[in-house]
């Protein structure tokens, strides 16, 4: 795992200052200095930072062909390149290491770009130099796991893991995506192409590009299908997604350092590390609630013979660090699973380089409550499932009718199981108990922005490309397919990436495999989400690995005390003083979210999603523009339990 960054600009004439200053920015990411190393010509710049995890004395990048015409930095793990390197071997290909990454750089030579990328698994981004071509190739893995960004203006052109660096070229203009913050307060993340950063733009999972001179071509190579098997049994689906997991696990165990797994309550990470059997596992807990998931993570370890490592975390330390990993975002991501996952990667960095986790289970194999599981009345479930029978243009006259009716109980299920998808569904962005919090609504963001943050957006617009290309999927599909063209890629594997880097720790994601896709895209809706449960076939395969019961224990993901948070005088005060400070009022109706800082407080509403994204924004954008200088000081270095493992520039 590693951070990779480059550039063509004929213009810049000391490349190599320019390549080296942009690779600094990004050292958290690889760690290992003597693995590092960068490439320049009169056209462009190639730089890497290495985080050694396999072939540890012998994978320096950039990596060369024979003859040196053709360079490539690669930051990910190809889990089948072993495989892939015996047919390069045969085909004529020598290699000079062990590596992963030379596999991408001779399979380049021998099957081209497209021909690669579809015979690899594994989770990649990385550039290639074809001097012969004068050409700058780049890819990015099928879910967008690793992250990728570009930035084209004039003759200048950037590429690379993190955005960071991107500031440090002299021709790049750091500018705010005003369109950016609408959508970031309906949804706790950006969710568009666009970055908060003006013309840079997240590369799309799935797809390579090529740039010769300043023509920039981008190809697709994967994207998610839905072709569903109606002929296999439920024994038979389960079967198939037990071996296809255990599968996937044992080729993300592959490494040359230590490897760990991630242990919540949930089923998702409990199926991995029962699989994986690491030796060591880490979970994290807070000090207030509200609920305990440590202490059932530690049951299952301890019955199954592993060392549990467990870290408690406080209000005090998480409001102290919060900056930090908003800074290691590059983007702000109100997630509040972003704190404890900041916690479990510096405590898992103690022990091990590489750490294996759950997600991706619940976008694949419909564990989302939002799918359609709204109610918990069975003759609702049983009702709701006799319409969804119903012939699509009936079902979809019936939920419009639905809609004008008065709430009563049941009604959010039973519109959701006959409605069309594109007509209602959000996401994670809104939650359609009443009772629960919600995120702004398009009318209520444009309400606390000044009129330039302002616009027409609204969640269903932005998920309106990509409903009409599954529209004649199942609908629990087209539903899936939102969330892993969304949610997940824009802040689920964010997040995972950026903060376990941060910490120079290597995030796995075996659910996150192209076989595992494949095989969860064509197993019936039925089969995942009806009357009994979510991911119905998905927990049966993961019983047989865990104790009675336990793969039907609902989500919790690390709950983080928010709501007590903010209604605790100290940490309320440290959010009015930001939302108080006079630049705030260039963005926001001032006096409109003190307010709703004030009622939250008072009780009087339960506001605690929009305060704490509001107060995120404000975090992330304070530390880019507004103090950029006192960031880089207080915040770019490697984190001192890295440190620790260093010396003489490489891991001990």
């Amino acid at each position: 795992m590693c951070g990779i960054i480059a550039f063509s600009d004929p213009t810049i004439t000391d490349k190599e200052t320019t390549i080296q200053s942009m690779m600094k920015m990004i050292q958290h990411r690889g760690p290992n200095v003597k693995g590092s190393g960068f490439y320049t010509n009169d056209q462009v710049a190639l730089g890497f930072r290495r985080l050694s995890v396999i072939d540890l004395k012998g994978g320096q990048q950039p990596i060369y062909n024979e003859d040196h015409s053709i360079l490539i930095t690669y930051n990910g793990e190809i889990y089948n390149y072993q495989s892939l390197r015996e047919e390069l071997i045969t085909a004529g290909h020598t290699f000079t290491t062990h590596t992963d990454t030379e596999v991408l750089l001779h399979g380049y030579e021998e099957w081209g770009m497209e021909g690669t990328l579809q015979r690899i698994r594994g989770m990649f981004a990385y550039l290639i130099w074809d001097d012969n071509q004068k050409t700058l190739y780049g890819a990015r893995d099928f879910f967008g796991i690793k992250p990728l960004y570009y930035y084209q203006q004039g003759s200048t052109f950037i590429a690379g893991s993190e955005i960071k660096a991107f500031l440090k070229h002299p021709h790049f203009k750091k500018e705010l995506n005003k369109k950016a913050l609408k959508p970031f307060l309906m949804n706790q993340y950006n969710d568009l192409d666009e970055t908060f950063f003006k013309n840079v733009y997240k590369f799309p999972a799935g797809h390579w590009f090529e740039l010769h001179g300043q023509d920039l071509q981008i190809h697709q190579y994967w994207d998610a299908e839905y072709k569903i098997n109606y002929q296999r049994s439920l024994s038979q689906t389960v079967n198939e997604i037990d071996q296809t997991v255990k599968e996937s696990v044992k080729m993300h165990h592959i490494a040359d350092v230590p490897v760990g797994s991630f242990l919540s309550e949930g089923v998702d990470s409990s199926y991995v590390t029962s699989v994986l059997h690491p030796q060591e596992v880490f979970s994290v807990n807070f000090d207030n609630g509200p609920y305990d998931e440590a202490s059932v993570a530690q049951e299952l370890s301890q019955r199954e013979g592993l060392n549990f490592n467990e870290v408690t975390v406080d209000g005090d330390e998480a409001f102290n660090d919060f900056p930090e990993m908003q800074y290691h975002l590059d983007e702000p991501d109100s997630n509040p699973s972003v704190i404890p996952l900041w916690y479990l990667c510096r405590l898992a960095r103690k022990k091990v380089t590489v750490a294996l986790s759950g997600e991706g289970a619940d976008e694949l194999f419909a564990g989302y409550v939002n799918y359609g599981m709204h109610t918990k009345n069975t003759v609702v479930k049983v009702f709701a499932n006799g319409l969804h029978k119903l012939p699509r243009h009936l079902r979809y006259n019936l939920a419009r009718g639905l809609q004008k009716m008065p709430n009563f109980p049941g009604k959010v299920h039973l519109y959701s199981q006959t409605a069309q998808p594109s007509d209602y569904y959000v996401g994670e962005s809104l939650i359609y108990d009443p009772k629960q919090p919600t995120i702004f609504t398009s009318q209520q963001a444009n309400a606390v922005l000044q009129p330039q943050y302002q616009n027409d957006l609204t969640v269903q617009s932005i998920y309106r490309k990509d409903f009409a290309k599954v529209k004649d999927a199942e609908e629990v599909k087209q539903m899936q397919y939102i969330d892993l063209h969304h949610f997940m890629f824009n802040d689920i594997l964010q997040k995972a990436d950026k903060i376990s880097m941060a910490h120079s720790l290597e995030l796995r994601v075996p659910f996150l495999d192209r076989k595992v896709a494949q095989l969860a895209n064509s197993i019936p809706s039925k089969m995942l989400i009806n009357q009994h449960d979510t991911k119905y076939a998905f927990r049966k395969a993961a019983n047989r690995h865990l104790p009675e019961d336990w793969a039907k224990r609902p989500k919790l993901g690390f709950p983080v005390p928010v709501k007590t948070w903010l209604q605790e005088d100290k940490y309320y005060q440290k959010v009015k003083a930001l939302f108080s400070e006079d630049w705030v009022n260039d963005i926001f109706d001032q006096a409109k979210i003190l307010q709703l800082l004030q009622d939250n407080y008072e009780d009087k509403i339960d506001g605690r999603r929009q305060v704490w994204n509001i107060f995120t924004f404000l975090t992330w954008y304070k530390l880019y523009f507004i103090d950029f200088d006192n960031t880089l000081k207080k915040y770019e270095h490697l984190q001192p339990d890295v440190q620790k493992f260093t010396e003489n520039g490489t891991l001990v």
